[in-house]
């Protein structure tokens, strides 16, 4: 029988990371040749090992946590050592720190023995510069041989990376059979209460990685936030230290800064996910989204080829070095790949939320040129069969056969369980469409270009055009399907596509309250955040990726729709699903988790291959505490809305630095949700604050 490759497991494996460069080992701090363990650079897994012994024995891990926002602390014992006595009296700290272009390691060694210790420590490492598609794949690469051409140094060499290991003082041992496992060797004799340090750093040059490490600080605003609940403000400390490690930019365009995907897999610029990053991170300043939008703009299609979905206007979906090619599964991805069918509207939308949030006029002006040309994607290759609706198909055989964010191939299942044919329209994408021809439109009309009104027109026949096509009598009342298949029936699975429909514009009062009430129903709503695809649909499995799990960015943007729509118990539902997550997760929210109820156990089940971190999953941080400061601005017409989740429910709550127009803001909830905001640019009003809407009830009028 043919072994099955199975893309191996991360839950349970430690991580740090400053992009383009990530660690991962176990619990204990070691790196083995297993699995996913490694440090990675870019593309490519530049250590395959990193083993640490004394006397040729593995220590006892005791303990780890962070050291620093790009770092790891392991703690041992090496109980054979020091007084024959029950407590300890022999600690080694392993303080692991990654760079932009490698890592260092720390060994403290403390004694606190009334004898001499005399020991031997080592470190075992190895290299095989495997492509990140073939670990990801569960397959292996040969493990390569270490040069020692300079004094006191290993090397490694291969496609174009040469990978650099030097250890002060240590004996390197790197002939013979300790060619592809060489040894790093330290003798230690430590008196009666005495402490060394050992160190070693690694080293990467990698000439052809297509990203590289932003110099400088992050381009958004630290918050300053006290809260009754302690559980956002350190979610929100995390979530920016994570998302400070993942900062790249381009080779040969460093100003312009966006976020990786996630640790390990996607380390590399994603449209999709780097454009709803960005939008999330908006209440903590526009420069971000600026970097992003232009990063974007400059490799925006400009010719139609199906073997990479270019197209003229349309907005890439992730860029790699080589060719992306997953053994086993046929899927071959091209460098530069823009099977996507929602970047190019997310990148309209971000640059309009950016407008609205104060992105100076002329870091606008030279993307309104790409605004249109993103805009006439959407009007002439987004609807190939003509119908009015954005759909997509996978015409070469080895991509993306899905490419909303929901892109494994299970995920756009009838409620039987059948999988649906494409072309797929998903019913997410028709709102991301409307909404970027209303605020395409918007953007148009106010910098002086034509075009504004058949935007308009075309948002409003898209809002016929699913409502005529989408709504179908679902198990709790009228519902829009997840997507219409080949043949134009309705998927009828129930799903957390839906809650992105908010806000969009493409469904009016009574649409919208239906759609909050199915929100909430314990089918969708009743795990750690809202599930996928709710539990009485044939397809669901709580550890399936994309049909009943948990993700982390899903459940904030839905949140976040709910909240500024006025649905707030809806919204306060979901925000105590992602706290309850986050303190499981030690506040490090992983991209997805399992769907289970919350009555199974007390905290959520780790779905094992989820990136963390991962850029969409911590920006939900922000997304939920601008939720729960309820701070909506608009520069170009000069107001502010205040509608804040905080108050009687999540407690009070004070942000100071969030920024709007450039300037920092504070705004202060109490605990009655009486809220205010103070030190607004003189040019923006405060407009009163909204009262709280009715509880959803199902809508009647416009949904037959």
């Amino acid at each position: 029988m043919t072994e099955r490759l199975l893309q191996p497991l991360l839950h349970e494996l430690a991580g740090a990371v400053l992009a383009p460069t990530s660690a991962l080992g176990d619990a204990t701090g070691q790196i083995r040749p297993t699995g996913v363990q490694g440090v990675f650079h870019a593309d490519a897994r530049v250590l395959s090992r990193a083993e640490l012994r004394v006397d040729e024995r593995e220590l006892e891990g005791l303990t780890r946590g962070d050291d620093g926002p790009h770092g790891a602390r392991f703690v041992s014992l090496a109980r054979w050592l020091g007084d024959p006595t029950p407590d300890p009296t022999v600690r080694v700290d392993r303080l692991r720190r990654v760079t932009r272009d490698g890592l260092t390691e720390e060994l403290r060694i403390v004694s606190t023995a009334t004898v001499g210790v005399r020991a031997t420590v080592t470190i075992d490492l190895g290299c095989d510069l495997a492509p990140i598609e073939t670990v990801k794949s569960g397959g292996t690469a040969a493990a390569l041989e270490a040069k020692t051409g300079h004094p006191g140094a290993l090397t490694w060499s291969a496609n174009g990376i040469t990978v650099t290991v030097t250890a002060p003082g240590a004996d390197l041992h790197a002939t013979g059979e300790r060619a592809t496992t060489p040894r790093l060797a330290w003798p230690v004799d430590l008196p009666p209460g005495g402490e060394t340090v050992l160190s070693w750093q690694l080293t990467v040059e990698d000439p052809r990685a297509v990203v590289v490490g932003p110099a400088g600080e992050p381009e958004w605003s630290r918050p300053e936030v006290t809260a009754d609940d302690r559980r956002l403000v350190r979610l929100l400390h995390r979530s920016l230290d994570d998302l400070r490690g993942l900062r790249l930019a381009e080779t040969g365009a460093p100003a312009d800064v966006f976020l990786a995907a996630g640790v390990p897999w996607f380390l590399t610029l994603f449209g999709r996910d780097s454009l709803w990053a960005a939008r999330m991170m908006l209440p903590l300043g526009t420069d971000l989204a600026a970097g992003t939008l232009r990063v974007l703009a400059r490799r925006q299609g400009t010719r139609v080829d199906p073997a990479t979905g270019e197209a003229p206007g349309k907005i890439l979906h992730e860029l790699r070095r080589h060719e992306f090619a997953v053994p086993g599964n046929g899927l071959r991805l091209p460098p530069a790949y823009y099977g996507t069918v929602d970047a190019t509207m997310l990148w309209v939308n971000l640059l309009h939320d950016a407008w609205r949030w104060g992105l100076p006029a002329e870091q606008i002006e030279p993307l309104l040129p790409h605004l249109e040309a993103a805009l006439g994607w959407l009007g002439e290759h987004a609807d190939p069969d003509g119908d009015g609706l954005v759909e997509y198909v996978d015409t070469t055989g080895h991509g993306l056969s899905n490419q909303g964010w929901k892109d494994s191939g299970d995920a756009v299942r009838f409620h039987d369980g059948t999988l649906a044919s494409a072309p797929i329209v998903l019913a997410e994408v028709q709102g991301y469409a409307h909404e970027a021809a209303v605020n395409g439109a918007a953007l148009l009309d106010a910098f002086g270009r034509p075009g504004g009104d058949r935007w308009r027109e075309h948002a409003a026949g898209l809002v016929r055009r699913f409502r005529d096509s989408f709504w179908v009598d679902g198990r709790y009342g009228p519902q829009p399907a997840l997507a219409l298949d080949r043949d134009k029936r309705p998927v009828d699975s129930l799903t957390s596509n839906i809650g992105h429909l908010l806000g969009t514009g493409l469904l009016d009062g009574d649409e919208e309250a239906q759609v909050a009430r199915l929100l909430t129903t314990d089918a969708l709503a009743g795990g750690f955040g809202l599930r996928t695809m709710a539990t009485d649909d044939a397809g669901f499995s709580p550890l399936s990726y994309h049909c009943g799990s948990i993700w982390t960015h899903d459940t904030a943007i839905v949140l976040g729709g709910l909240a500024r729509a006025g649905h707030r118990e809806a919204a306060l539902g979901l925000a105590e699903g992602l706290l309850g997550a986050a303190e499981a997760f030690d506040y490090r929210m992983p991209e997805l988790y399992g769907g289970d109820d919350r009555a199974l156990l007390t905290r959520p089940v780790p779905y094992p291959a989820a990136c963390r971190p991962q850029a969409w999953a911590a920006a939900g941080a922000v997304l939920l505490l601008q939720a729960a400061a309820g701070l909506y601005p608009d520069v170009p017409n000069g107001t502010v809305q205040l509608t804040p989740l905080a108050g009687p429910e999540l407690g009070a709550l004070h942000v100071a630095n969030l920024r709007v127009a450039g300037a920092p803001v504070t705004v202060t909830v109490d605990r009655t949700g009486n809220a205010t905001v103070t030190n607004l640019p003189t040019s923006l009003t405060q407009l009163p604050t909204l009262p709280t809407p009715r509880r959803p009830t199902p809508a009647r009028s416009s949904l037959g």
